[in-house]
């Protein structure tokens, strides 16, 4: 089965709300049940993603409910949570966060981080798009299209994340481990409270400290875990 055949079973019954992003070989839909009006969002992408069926059998509040995995002809197919509420990048577009607010992000984006590093899950992709508040005011990391397990025997063979965000060893450097999360949270960190890469301008006081040292190019010298990283944040 395709993609197009998967997404025209699901059609049977349900609705295309929205589409919600179509770019990098990989359609996210926003869909409805013609029944229940139960909203969930649906992956199509090019290229399989392990990290999804890990997903699927993990629970936690600070990642989206993964409902279902399919292997296709074409590539693979996530049915997931539906997250209602905006992200982060779309709250920035009223303004910039004071240190207490990204604080609290930054609290529940660790707490997410570290249940995917324990499991040697690397996100890749941090940014302010990729980071949901819900209704509820809870924060959610979502789309893990470029995340990867990481063993002693992997390495990392094709260039994936943001530009900006990514840090040196995904453009080929070195391998991908959980501090190429911390270097990405370095730069989100700056990006929310200045508005601008630390590249441009570097935020004040502790918290361009932390910044500096979460962003070093070498990797031995940026926070080794999320929970240091919070701890000197806090």
């Amino acid at each position: 089965m395709t993609r197009e055949q998967y997404l025209e079973s699901l059609l049977q019954i349900y609705l295309i709300v929205k589409v919600l992003s179509d770019k990098n070989g990989c359609r996210v839909l926003r869909l409805r049940n013609k029944i229940s009006n139960r909203d969930l969002v649906l992956r199509l992408s090019e290229t399989p993603s392990s990290v999804y069926e890990e997903l699927c059998r993990l629970k936690y509040h600070g990642l989206p409910e993964v409902y279902d995995v399919k292997t296709l002809s074409d590539g693979q197919a996530v049915l997931e949570e539906y997250i209602d509420g905006m992200t982060v990048a779309d709250v920035m577009l009223s303004g910039r966060y004071t240190y207490l607010g990204v604080k609290k992000i930054m609290r529940s984006l660790c707490g997410a981080l570290g249940v995917l590093h324990e499991r040697n899950i690397v996100h890749r992709d941090i940014k302010p798009e990729n980071i949901m508040v819900d209704n509820n005011g809870e924060v959610v990391l979502i789309d893990f299209n470029v995340s990867r397990r990481v063993t002693e025997a992997s390495h990392d063979t094709v260039v994936m994340g943001t530009v900006g965000y990514a840090a040196p060893e995904q453009l080929g450097v070195a391998q991908s481990d959980p501090r190429t999360d911390i270097y990405a949270l370095g730069v989100l960190l700056n990006v929310m409270l200045t508005g601008k890469h630390p590249s441009e301008q570097i935020a004040r006081g502790k918290a361009g400290r932390v910044i500096r040292k979460c962003t070093a190019v070498n990797p031995d010298e940026r926070f080794q875990t999320v929970g240091e990283f919070l701890k000197e944040l806090n």
